[in-house]
């Protein structure tokens, strides 16, 4: 029970964030006191953290990547294209925004996507004269729903991975169809729910100013990418790859003065890597003392259609419930041992999609309210839970099926 109570504790904080806060100056203290208690031993606790070091590394150095991108000037790029393309015309921004959205979050994860594309949708709007409230929507969702392609897209699909041996190349392959089905489902929901705001006529856009694409960034991301693909053949952790990115950026910032060791630093929110690694020996203790049980049932083993639908069914209503990072941290185990790569896959599609449908699913999503507040703009809880409504069931059931036929596709080969 005192594993329990503190992880509603730390994911309480984690929703608010009294003062600012970062989340670890409640998680920490919480993995402390399990420790203390008993809930999990020393032991334990270690080998949680030895088994998530490659994953939280993983995420600190694509953080940086990220951060050195957007003082490159990429995302200021991103928004001047997209601007063009649409002409003046908000009907022809919100493809410009899947599209942009979309690849931010595959290539640099979906805290790029919420953090540093968010802001630049909420510029791009206002010198087109549009109103930004579609394009806002679209950055959250397709930060959690557009993450399912590659293992380094979120840090649940880094867990996965790390759970099943799955190649990074296979990853991919089963998780293509499922993406195209989530993010084709959010797009022509998004045309519909938001016909009112995508059809109102611009007030007073300016003139689209000009904007250089950083050509060295996008080979130093096209490197990168090749280097996912090149550490999942030799079975070496992302990280790696991640962290020569991320230190080329920033060793040329440095040498243009363009940013500090200190500014690099805090990119790589050291303090949210601390909470995701608290957070998981909370969790862990949480499942060691009898959570574990109580969910075994639940988890298929089959891999019929059906059964996988349920993974994803009850992942997603796991994550709604208590943040899909615990979520995944919960049900990986049972799926993994239960039925295996296409059951993990299944709570993969679960926890990352089911969050779209409340505030609490993902911490992308928490972080994405933070930002639209500081533009004036709210996010209404009924109107957020039914955009979730229209697009969570309707992109499960079509990525839960796009899988499916992957599965089967490639066992006939």
């Amino acid at each position: 029970m005192v594993s329990i109570a503190l992880l509603l504790v730390v994911l309480a904080f984690a929703v608010i964030r009294p003062r600012g806060l970062p989340e670890a100056v409640a998680a920490v203290p919480a993995a402390v006191i399990v420790l203390a208690a008993g809930a999990i031993s020393f032991s334990d606790a270690l080998d949680e953290v030895a088994r998530l070091a490659p994953v939280v590394g993983f995420l600190a150095a694509v953080l940086v990547l990220a951060k050195m991108c957007d003082d490159e000037g990429l995302f200021q790029a991103a928004g001047t294209l997209m601007a063009r393309f649409s002409r003046g015309r908000p009907q022809r921004l919100l493809p410009a925004v899947f599209v942009v959205a979309a690849a931010v979050t595959v290539v640099l994860s979906l805290d790029a996507t919420v953090v540093l594309l968010t802001p630049v949708v909420f510029a791009t709007a206002a010198r087109m004269g549009a109103r930004a409230k579609p394009h806002a929507y679209a950055c959250t969702h397709l930060a959690n729903s557009a993450s399912l392609l590659l293992p380094v897209s979120n840090l649940t699909n880094l867990l996965a991975v790390a759970a099943t041996g799955i190649s990074f190349l296979r990853f991919t392959a089963l998780m293509t169809l499922p993406w195209l089905a989530a993010v084709l489902t959010e797009y022509v929901v998004f045309r519909r729910f938001f016909a009112t705001d995508l059809a109102a006529r611009p007030r007073g856009g300016n003139a689209v100013p000009d904007g250089k694409v950083p050509a060295f960034v996008l080979v130093v991301l096209v490197l990168t990418l090749a280097g996912f693909v090149v550490t999942s053949l030799l079975d070496i952790s992302p990280a790696w790859a991640a962290f020569a990115g991320a230190a080329v950026l920033a060793c040329r910032a440095l040498v243009r003065r363009r940013t500090s060791p200190a500014a690099i630093v805090r990119s790589a929110s050291i303090p949210f890597v601390a909470f995701v690694l608290a957070l998981a020996i909370v969790v862990r203790a949480v499942v060691d003392n009898g959570l574990d049980e109580a969910l075994s049932h639940l988890v298929p083993t089959s891999t019929s259609f059906l059964a996988l639908l349920g993974a994803a069914a009850v992942a997603a209503v796991l994550a709604n419930l208590i943040n899909n990072l615990p979520a995944v941290l919960v049900l990986l185990p049972l799926a993994a041992a239960g039925g295996g790569t296409p059951v993990v896959l299944a709570v993969l599609i679960g926890v990352n999609l089911g969050p779209n449908l409340t505030y609490v699913g993902s911490l992308a999503t928490l972080l994405w309210r933070r930002i639209l507040h500081r533009h004036d703009t709210r996010a209404e809880l009924g109107e957020f839970t039914r955009l979730g409504l229209l697009t969570v069931p309707a992109s499960i059931v079509l990525a839960v099926g796009g899988l499916w036929l992957g599965l089967v596709l490639t066992s006939t080969q």
